[in-house]
């Protein structure tokens, strides 16, 4: 389990650190050299998701990688290991795919934005956390890659993600080819928002949090919420769903004094209710 930390950093035990200052959460994966999700780092990130939705102090989520990969996937080894099991595996597969399954949706369901600081390699399951999340910011020297083709095992689980970002045909061109991509091409192709120099990747991140952190956490619950609630349906239900949505909004407190701020041109002063 991470630890959550008050503002300073310190050196903690585990394959999550956790780290709040200024409602902006940063969980950072902490399980070198690959940093891989292995089925312990998926219980632990998992678990901080979950604890983030009941502290009021958290408005913003930032995922982050120590090291120079940001996440390469699935524990190979680990996996491989259970090959000698009685079932040669079998069991513990489906365990692992249902783990990953249940962390990136709660990644997506969270009330809150979640933010990718992607700096290093981010591949297979490693590129479907970055496509998970709200939001993706990379550094010039971050790359990406679903290489499952060439190693006899398709990236099934991280097209999911993926195709929900970028075009079928990028998405295709990843999955077939197994090639790495670089930070530009991932921008061009809508996985990530920006690419930035790596110095100033953590400042440029931090700004995007504090940003967002800044608004009425009620608003911002409300909207993430209906983005992926309407994108699974058809064009009527998704008018019809965010209509009712709008009008639960407007009778919300934050809207009155949103609205209220700016036509009385002051800034406004949010009760996240």
């Amino acid at each position: 389990m991470a630890e959550i930390l008050a503002i300073k950093p310190a050196a903690v035990e585990g394959p999550v650190v956790a780290q709040l200052d200024k409602g902006v959460l940063r969980l950072t994966l902490a399980n070198p050299p690959a940093n891989a999700l292995s089925l312990a780092v998926m219980a632990a990130l998992t678990a901080e998701l979950e604890r983030a939705k009941a502290d009021k102090a958290v408005r913003v989520i930032v995922l982050s990688a120590a090291g120079k990969v940001f996440c390469a996937g699935h524990d190979l080894k680990e996996m491989t290991a259970r090959r000698t099991d009685a079932d040669h595996g079998k069991t513990f597969f489906a365990e692992t795919f249902a783990a990953c399954a249940t962390l990136m949706q709660a990644i997506v369901r969270h009330p809150l934005p979640v933010i990718a600081e992607v700096d290093g390699l981010a591949t297979a399951a490693g590129l479907q956390l970055v496509a998970s999340c709200d939001l993706a910011i990379a550094s010039h020297e971050a790359t990406f890659c679903t290489p499952g083709v060439n190693i006899g095992l398709f990236c099934s689980t991280p097209m999911v993600a993926l195709s929900r970002n970028v075009s079928r045909k990028h998405a295709m061109e990843m999955l077939l080819t197994g090639e790495t991509i670089d930070a530009a091409t991932a921008k061009e192709f809508g996985l990530v928002n920006r690419v930035v120099p790596r110095e100033y990747l953590n400042q440029i991140v931090t700004k995007y949090a504090q940003t967002i952190a800044s608004k009425s956490s009620l608003v911002v619950k409300t909207g993430k919420g209906a983005f992926y609630a309407q994108a699974e349906m058809g064009l009527a239900d998704a008018y019809a769903y965010t209509g009712r949505i709008m009008v639960e909004n407007m009778l919300a407190r934050d809207a009155e004094e949103g609205i209220g701020a700016f036509i009385g041109k002051r800034k406004p002063e949010w009760k996240d209710e």
